[in-house]
């Protein structure tokens, strides 16, 4: 393992804890607030399971990808068609992300509403907003890669 893409590896490591501990933490606490938000819809407590539990599924794989993508780095092979898979495979997951969470949003709205607060929703949109962003990124960067790619193939073709 090289030492360029180590502390890389081990910040894609310790992301994911976080997220975990979100997961099992905080997931069963909103499920309990909205059911409280929304009496007359028992099952909306499912519904907020299903929406944050399902969305870490995608970034769970996009981490695994991000790592693959270190891993294709450390093998000087990071200017191959498996790179741009894995690119464009953090793409899906993130839009992935992003509309799971969209889907959550009136939840924050109605949690607004009850406080009085509207900032709130704001928050509710950091993690859609955010995953766009990476979900762009990674489409440029694989568009970019792609092209590299290409440019390499005809190099190597030129005698």
């Amino acid at each position: 393992m090289k030492r360029e893409t180590l502390f890389l590896k081990a910040a894609l490591v310790l992301i994911g804890f976080p997220v975990l501990a979100l997961c099992v933490f905080l997931v069963p606490a909103l499920a309990k607030v909205a059911v409280k938000l929304v009496p007359a819809f028992p099952w909306i407590q499912y519904f907020v399971y299903v929406v944050f539990e399902a969305s870490a599924l995608p970034f769970y794989f996009a981490l695994y990808q991000a790592f693959r993508l270190l891993v294709y780095i450390d093998r000087n092979d990071a200017f191959s068609e498996a790179s741009v898979k894995a690119l464009k495979t953090i793409k899906h997951c993130a839009v992935a992300i992003s509309g799971l969470h969209l889907l959550a949003l009136p939840l924050f709205y109605l949690f607004a509403e009850k406080d009085d607060a509207p900032g709130v929703i704001f928050v509710g949109l950091i993690v859609p907003f955010a995953s766009l962003v990476i979900a762009v990124f990674a489409a440029v960067l694989q568009k970019l890669l792609q092209q590299a790619i290409e440019i390499k193939q005809e190099n190597e073709l030129t005698v």
